[in-house]
């Protein structure tokens, strides 16, 4: 199983990571001390809620735009009415690394989740150092009691939490320290994806949470039934990032909205 590898092989790498860096190293870096920016608020008051991804491969589909440049295809995305940007930093299965979201933190003003596998307390210290202002916390790969902990953590350092769930039990993980809720569309162990996952998990998710929907929306009239259910983020990257121009393509989807 896919899933199962990628978290393997993350347990491996961080480990790694925490022995070239320390979370006394991490706190004595710039943005460590930066004021981070909600994308909770970001979503709520914008009127398309786009949250643009860049990413540039994913496990299911190899490589999507090998050639583009994270501070180009950010800086469009944000000139362009993203409401946040996803930045990929997962090297061996997304071809994403840090640098990418520390480069596209000095360009752009707007909330930017660090999208990868957290399994470590560490990489909360790590998100924080980088320039992220939302870590991804995903049901799947996490207990409930990593989630809390993970949650907890990241609040303390004044990151807000996504939670992705893709199944009603993993609704069980959500916790006070959950800014977001993501459905993720993409069944994370078949790589198959289905937007009637959200709809089906639209009315599970408590109203104190911002809902959001991730994967395999590619039409402004997903995007219109979707906000019918509640759902007031979208979160969309390989729509856009395998066009040309990435940034062109969101704003021509949000002018379409």
């Amino acid at each position: 199983m896919i899933l199962t590898k990628i978290l393997n092989d993350k347990v491996d790498e961080v480990a790694i990571r925490k022995k070239q860096v320390s979370i006394d190293e991490l706190h004595s870096l710039p943005y460590f001390m930066r004021r981070t920016i909600s994308l909770k608020d970001n979503i709520c008051s914008s009127q398309s809620g786009i949250i643009s991804e860049f990413k540039k491969k994913s496990p299911s589909k190899g490589w999507i735009n090998e050639s583009a440049k994270v501070i180009e295809v950010t800086q469009g995305y944000s000139s362009n009415g993203a409401s946040g940007i996803s930045i990929l930093t997962d090297n061996k299965y997304f071809g994403g690394c840090d640098e990418d979201l520390i480069s596209a933190r000095e360009y752009i003003n707007i909330p930017i989740l660090r999208k990868d596998f957290i399994v470590d307390e560490y990489q909360i210290y790590e998100s924080k150092a980088i320039g992220a202002d939302v870590i991804l916390l995903i049901a799947a790969a996490l207990t409930k009691e990593q989630t809390l902990l993970f949650a907890k953590k990241a609040k303390e350092l004044s990151l807000e939490v996504l939670l992705e769930v893709h199944n009603q039990d993993e609704l069980s993980h959500l916790n006070d320290y959950i800014d977001i809720v993501g459905v993720n569309n993409r069944n994370l162990k078949t790589f198959e994806v289905d937007v009637n996952i959200s709809i089906e998990l639209s009315n599970y998710i408590p109203q104190q949470f911002v809902k959001i929907s991730e994967s395999g929306i590619s039409s402004v009239d997903t995007v219109l039934k979707l906000r019918e259910y509640g759902f007031k983020g979208f979160l969309m990257g390989e729509n856009f990032m395998k066009e040309a121009n990435p940034a062109d393509a969101l704003g021509n989807f949000i002018r379409g909205l």
